[in-house]
Parts: structure tokens; sequence; C-alpha cells
């Protein structure tokens, strides 16, 4: 399946647009993919693949334990193409985030990727909304950070914990849209846009993104990146949805480089007045 054909590469190009880089790594996508709740294991293998993403995340304590759906699934992804990010899900507490850090680092040593060192930090007490614990993440991040990892923190949409993060030496922010797996798609842009604003590492929308065209509106508002999981692995036609969602994610990114017109309280007429018929 072809994702991305020449004349959307030489436009890509044409924008001068930079590399999304992470921890000094760079990535040509913008997309972040899970591996999670999907109905079989190719079926996941085809949406990563339609996706066109260079980042898959990986639930560390699920893989390690054989959870439903995560039998053979590190093995089932060409890692040599593909670069994991372990994920901490499943922890609700910093101490536990940290010890399956350390698992997921020494996971990715084991299929190849000797000097990965990135882990997606999810601290969850919560087991019914699934809010993240700001306290939590910050204590486990600093942790994280000063044993060498690119630490890439879920958290609430607040530019406060954002910007502590940040100074904390974290790789990345990751702010929800809404809730995960919710589909509620983008309910914090207020906040959202602020983190943007003021941060100097890249920001990650991720979780409660449903539809393409909520995907755009983030890559719109200025992120430097998506993760979405639920949306494409629940889809009726999953492949399908991870194709649109990177065409939607290449779309919103376009369009933020080439600038918006502004929000006018009148109208304004798209032919020009002058030369008319009177």
């Amino acid at each position: 399946m072809q994702i991305l054909d020449k004349s959307t590469l030489d436009l890509m190009e044409a924008i001068a647009d930079q590399p999304l880089t992470i921890a000094g790594k760079t990535f040509k996508s913008r997309l972040m993919t899970g591996t999670g709740k999907y109905r079989s294991i190719p079926e996941m293998q085809q949406s990563v693949i339609a996706s066109g993403c260079e980042i898959v995340t990986v639930a560390v304590r699920r893989v390690q334990t054989n959870a439903p759906g995560h039998e053979g699934l590190a093995e089932a992804l060409d890692w040599s193409k593909i670069w994991m990010l372990p994920n901490t899900a499943g922890c609700q507490t910093a101490e536990d985030a940290i010890r399956v850090a350390r698992l997921g680092r020494e996971m990715a040593k084991l299929l190849g990727q000797e000097d990965n060192n990135f882990v997606k930090l999810e601290v969850i007490p919560d087991p019914k909304y699934l809010l993240p614990d700001p306290i939590g993440t910050l204590q486990a991040a600093e942790k994280l950070v000063k044993e060498g990892f690119a630490v890439l923190p879920y958290i609430n949409a607040d530019p406060l914990l954002a910007k502590h993060l940040e100074e904390a030496g974290c790789a990345t922010v990751m702010p929800l849209g809404s809730p995960i797996g919710s589909g509620q798609g983008i309910k914090n842009a207020a906040n959202i846009q602020i983190i943007i604003d003021n941060a100097k590492i890249p920001v990650v929308v991720d979780a409660g993104i449903a539809t393409p065209s909520e995907a755009a509106s983030a890559m719109e508002m200025g992120a430097d990146a998506l993760l979405i999981n639920t949306a494409i692995a629940q889809a009726q036609n999953s492949a399908a949805m991870a194709q649109a969602m990177n065409l939607a994610t290449i779309a919103g990114r376009l369009a933020y480089l080439a600038g918006r017109i502004p929000v006018k309280t009148y109208a304004s007429a798209s032919s020009p007045l002058s030369g008319t018929i009177s």
C-alpha cells in the first residue's frame, strides 16, 4: 500500500518543514500508533504499515505477562524499521512506573535497539477515568531522566505541569485530548494550545482522538505529533483508518505551516471589487 506519493513528498520538501526530532533522533512521520486493542496480530501489523508511522508504543507489562492480545507481539513487528516506544501502562505509582521503564529498556535492547532509552511514562491510579497522576508522573520523570531515559510523559492538559516536566528534562510532553479510548476528541483545546505555545520540546497530543478531522485539528494547532491507538484499532477497518489518520496528520501539519486566514466578525468577498460591470 502506497502511503505518500511523490507529489506529496515534493510538497513537504517545498515548504521546508523540519523533521520531528525527539531526544536527538529524527522521524519523518508525525503519527505514532499503538499495539493494543486490535482484534488480531495480523490486523495490527497491517495497520502499522498503513499508518506510515515510525514509532510504535508497546505496553511492557502486558507483553511480559502475555496478556490477551499481546502474545507474540514483540516479535510481530520489524524493529529494524520501527522505533519502539515502551510504555508503563498499568502502573499506578511512580515506583512501579520506574521499574517497568527499566524493563522496557531491556526489552528494546533484546529486540536489537541497543541505544533505545525512550519510555512513554504513564502513572495512572484511577481505574475508571484513567487520568494520569500529575505528582507521581513528575516524580517518576525526574528519576528516569537522571537514569538517562528519554521520557515522554502522558499528562492532563496542564500547562504548568508541562513546563515542570520540560524543566525536569523530559524529551516531550504528551497532553491528552480527552480520556483514553473515549473518542471524545479534543476537549482541552485551550490548555493544549497554551502548552504548544510555551513548550520548547515537542508536544504530542495523545488520547481521545477518534476521527481524521480531529487528528488534523490537533496538528493545525501546532502539535508536533499525535499518538493514536484506539481510534485505529477499534475501527471497523483498522488499516483504512490508519491510512486516514496518516493523511490527516500530514494535512494538519501542512495547514499549520501554510498559516490559516484570520477569523473575522464580518464577511470579506473572495472576488475583487475593482473592474466589475456597473
